[in-house]
This record gives structure tokens, sequence and C-alpha cells, in this order.
């Protein structure tokens, strides 16, 4: 005989009644419905709001400003696409072009040493360290990180002190009096704003590098010294070619980061826009909102292409 106390369902664990309960069988026996109803909200916000700002702002671009009134009309022109073509703002597309380049390089040049420690000698706290040392300048505002820099590379901050006690004040002038990467002090130069823009964006190529490298067996590499392949021969044959996805994957965001800023040009570097600050002031100041537009679409191009190549060339696989 079953002498064992008889069963008391809490409210919590009570079978679900009523018309929840109906409507969950409903959507459970038809889960082609039940994805449509789940993934309508965010393809509704992505299709309205992202695809049709874009969208918008594709058809501002064709539209005619007048010069004299100031008034945006919806003429149709290709005036300002044709304008990008000036040498002016050929200049700044290129400008733009050229420093998201050296950026992307620049990172991935001083991002790959660390990521390779982080994923073959650091263990324990040292790689819990590390990760935090990558991740925590991430969490300081942009903002704050942009302005502070133009205090420590002014004349009387941190570095230009560092630089003067090795003796290599001299050597920093003639530098800085070079016409492509110099200026008055490294606030006002071109080195000074490729220094800020490599600072801000190298996080985001070390995790992509590190998490590359990681995947790349071990037993490769000591293959290849056993074969009798030097240092050097291994990691241009072996572990570079495998983490070389990682490497395009870190460089979509130090490219397509760096060529929309328009907050560090502004504030380190000598005169001359760049497209985020040239957006920025036909939008704002001028209200020149087609030839906006019109600038907007270069980075947007350009970004798809880059993508393009990227994504033949793996980036995605290391994300």
């Amino acid at each position: 005989m079953d002498t064992s106390p008889p069963v008391v369902l809490t409210p919590s664990l009570r079978p679900r009644t009523g018309l929840l309960r109906a409507l969950s069988t409903f959507l459970y026996r038809r889960t082609t419905l039940f994805l449509l109803l789940l993934l309508t909200p965010p393809l509704l916000w992505f299709g309205i709001v992202y695809v049709g700002s874009l969208l918008a702002l594709l058809t501002q671009s064709f539209y005619t400003f007048d010069d004299f009134t100031m008034e945006v009309t919806s003429t149709f022109t290709w005036a300002n696409y044709a304008g990008l073509l000036d040498e002016a703002n050929a200049d700044i597309v290129l400008r733009t072009l050229g420093m998201a380049g050296a950026v992307t390089i620049a990172s991935a040049a001083l991002a790959f040493p660390i990521a390779y420690y982080m994923a073959r000698y650091a263990t324990g706290w040292r790689k819990g360290f590390f990760y935090i040392a990558v991740v925590l300048p991430m969490w300081a505002s942009y903002i704050v990180k942009a302005y502070a820099w133009t205090v420590i590379l002014s004349r009387g901050g941190i570095v230009y002190w560092g630089v003067e006690a090795l003796g290599l004040l001299p050597a920093l002038e003639w530098v800085l009096a070079q016409p492509v990467v110099g200026g008055s002090s490294l606030t006002t130069s071109t080195l000074g704003r490729f220094l800020v823009f490599t600072y801000v964006w190298l996080p985001f190529m070390v995790l992509p590098i590190q998490a590359s490298i990681e995947r790349v067996p071990g037993n490769l590499l000591q293959a290849s010294a056993d074969l009798g392949a030097r240092p050097a021969q291994t990691f241009r044959t072996v572990l570079l070619p495998l983490a070389f996805p990682g490497v395009v994957a870190g460089s979509i965001f130090t490219f397509s980061l760096t060529l929309g800023d328009y907050i560090i040009p502004q504030l380190v570097g000598p005169p001359g826009l760049f497209i985020g600050t040239m957006v920025s002031t036909l939008q704002g100041s001028v209200g020149n909102v087609p030839m906006a537009a019109a600038f907007t679409v270069v980075p947007i191009l350009l970004i798809g292409v880059y993508l393009t190549v990227a994504r033949r060339l793996g980036a995605f696989d290391a994300l």
C-alpha cells in the first residue's frame, strides 16, 4: 500500500489553462508562424529605420541645393556626385582613405605580438589581466580619451617630457618638420592624429587576431620546427596564413571606424577635413544636405567593397 503523501501542485507548477495555453499550443504546432512573429519586430526595425534611412539618404543625395537661397529642392541632379570629383573633395576622400589604411596597418602590426602572447603563453590570471588591459580602455568615454590625448601630445605634455628625457627631441622636431606628417607640435600634426586613431581602435584589432591564433593547432607550429623551419619562416608560411582571417576581421573595425570618424580629426591634427567632418560641416553649418548625403555614400560604398573582400578572405569566420 502506497503511504506516500499526495502531491500538491503549487500555483507555479499547475498546468496552464485558458487562452495562454491555447495560444502556446497553437504556436508550438506552427513553427513557421511562430518564427515569423518572432522575427517581424526586428525585421521591421531593420527595414524601416535602418534601410529606410539609407534609402532616404540616397534619395536626398540627388536633390538640388540653391547656394543663393540656401534651400533644398527635390529637383533631380547629378551635380552632387560630380562635385565629389572636384580636386578639394577628392583630396578629402583620399586623405581619409589614407589615414584609415595607415591606422589599419599599424594596428595589425601592434596587435599581432600582443594577441600571440595572449593565445600561446598567457595562462591563468595573466590571460585575464591581458583581456582586461585590452578591453578596459573601451570602457572609458571616447570623447574623454580624445581630449586626454590633446593634453598628452601637447608641448609640455608627458610625450614631450619623455622624448626630451631620452634626448630624442631633435629627432622629433625633424619628423614634425616634414610636410606630410608634421606640424607645429604633435597635437597639430598628422602623426599625432595617427597615434590617437591607432590607440583608440587597437583593441578592436587585438581580440579578433587573438581568437584566430587560438584556432591554429599548436602541433602545426611544432611540426614546422621539426622539419627545420626557422621561426620567421614558420610565422610567414604557417601562422600568418592561418591567422590572417583574424587580421582582416580586425581591419573591418579599424578601417570603417577611422573612415567615418569626425571627432578626432577636429581635436587632433592639422587643418584639413575628413569625410566625417565634411559631412558634419555641410549638414550642420552650411545646410547643404544633398552634398552631405553624397559624401556619406562614399564610405558606404568603400565599406561595402571592403566587406566583400573580407568575406572572401574568411574574415567573418574569425569574428
